[in-house]
């Protein structure tokens, strides 16, 4: 069928939905991270995901990114590449219980979430949009493993196995705020581009992975820590 000269190329036939170039970055990405055996409900949960951030990005502002193609490489890829990071996190624990911090429009919970369905996602943020946004992002991904909170991270009281933030502050910081909402042998992971040398703190551990469709190399740090007093 065209409409206005032009094919229309993303109409639904008896074999399904057609491909769009989303899905079919997002499957050329997750195969290049080793996620190519990622499951159907899975993946379509990240597409669900997709296409609630394009419409409410526009209106609430949650992303400079407005290029669904860029949201996929930028928002999503860019997210999974810290599963494995993660794994090696969780790896022995009794609990797998995570904390991500200043999360906004659900990054990088929500695709973690989705691949993940055994670990439990706490994500937190003080702004009431992005967290109204983030529950109904989880609801229609069918994301029975997240929990969405409004408030401060200061003010968080439960303690977790990991927790993550993705530019959400300098990295001691994120240590200083991170640390009392740790069990005792937890970790932090953040995701960073540039790390400056006054963002270095004891202890930690940084990995450089290629996400794909993404110019430039992805710093993952980790940093093992306990709660603190006081």
């Amino acid at each position: 069928m065209r409409a206005g000269g032009s094919l229309v190329m993303n109409r639904t036939t008896k074999a399904g939905p057609a491909r769009t170039a989303e899905a079919d970055r997002l499957d050329a990405g997750l195969a290049a991270l080793g996620l190519d055996d990622t499951p159907p409900g899975a993946r379509a949960a990240l597409l669900a995901y997709l296409s609630l951030l394009s419409q409410w990005g526009r209106t609430f502002n949650l992303t400079a990114i407005r290029d669904p193609l860029r949201m996929v490489s930028h928002h999503l890829l860019d997210s999974l590449a810290v599963l494995p990071a993660l794994d090696d996190a969780l790896r022995g624990r009794a609990t797998a219980r995570v904390l991500d911090m200043g999360s906004g429009a659900g990054l990088p919970g929500l695709p973690l979430a989705a691949l993940r369905a055994d670990v439990c996602f706490t994500l937190i943020d003080s702004v009431g949009k992005k967290a109204g946004f983030m529950r109904q992002a989880a609801g229609e991904m069918g994301l029975a493993n997240v929990e969405v909170r409004h408030g401060r991270v200061e003010d968080e009281t439960e303690v977790f196995d990991v927790v993550m933030a993705r530019a959400f502050a300098p990295l001691p910081r994120l240590v200083t705020l991170a640390g009392p909402r740790l069990v005792p042998g937890g970790c932090i992971l953040a995701l960073k581009g540039d790390l400056p040398d006054e963002e270095h703190v004891a202890g930690m551990d940084v990995a450089l992975v290629d996400v794909p469709f993404v110019e430039g190399r992805r710093q993952i740090v980790r940093v093992d820590i306990g709660p603190q007093n006081g």
